[in-house]
């Protein structure tokens, strides 16, 4: 019986790497593994990259994208999304319907929360709509499991507006566990 699942995480917990080795393992047995990634993310424009320097091509999606007669015409064995933080709260439920309807697994990847400790509209559809959770867990420079992100403006500062969505990575990006993303928000400087 197939689901829908919902990998989150921070920044930087490997996420995309998650989603590569789950696409090798489907290849691997002679299984058609459907990619997906976000349009948005205009620094690997049709891949899905990972730190560790693996990749694969995928289909690009944004807001406009309809899931559902991709997967009816390819007939993949799986559908596997990265940066799903991106998803509509509708495409989450066309997925649902991929799975509930068509018995295609879905396994969704991506942050749960942005610089603001907001959760990002895919995000919220997916922790709602998704039979499966799943974290995959990262460290705050104290040691403790990291599940918060900030974003750092290129004056070092920790930004506390904006728009929710901006592009980047490590240059951009921290992750820190609650309390030290607490201490970051308030004082507007990284901690430690």
């Amino acid at each position: 019986m197939a689901k829908l699942f919902f990998y989150y995480s921070t920044m930087n917990a490997g996420k995309s790497t998650s989603l590569l080795q789950a696409a090798h393992n489907y290849a691997e047995r002679g299984m058609a593994a459907l990619l997906f990634t976000a349009r948005l993310d205009s620094r690997a424009a049709g891949k899905i990259a990972s730190r560790i320097g693996i990749h694969a091509q995928a289909k690009l999606f944004d807001k406009e994208t309809c899931f559902r007669p991709e997967c009816l015409a390819v007939k993949p064995q799986c559908v596997l999304i990265d940066e799903a933080q991106f998803l509509t709260q509708s495409q989450v439920r066309e997925l649902a319907q991929v799975v509930d309807e068509d018995n295609i697994p879905v396994m969704c990847y991506g942050l749960r929360t942005d610089f603001q400790g907001e959760l990002f509209p895919g995000s919220a559809a997916l922790l709602a709509w998704a039979d499966t959770l799943s974290e995959i867990k990262t460290i705050c420079h104290c040691g403790r499991k990291a599940t918060m992100v900030v974003r750092v403006g290129p004056n070092g500062k920790v930004e506390r507006f904006g728009q929710q969505i901006e592009v980047g990575g490590n240059e951009r990006y921290v992750s820190l566990c609650r309390k030290h993303f607490s201490q970051a928000m308030a004082s507007g400087a990284l901690p430690g």
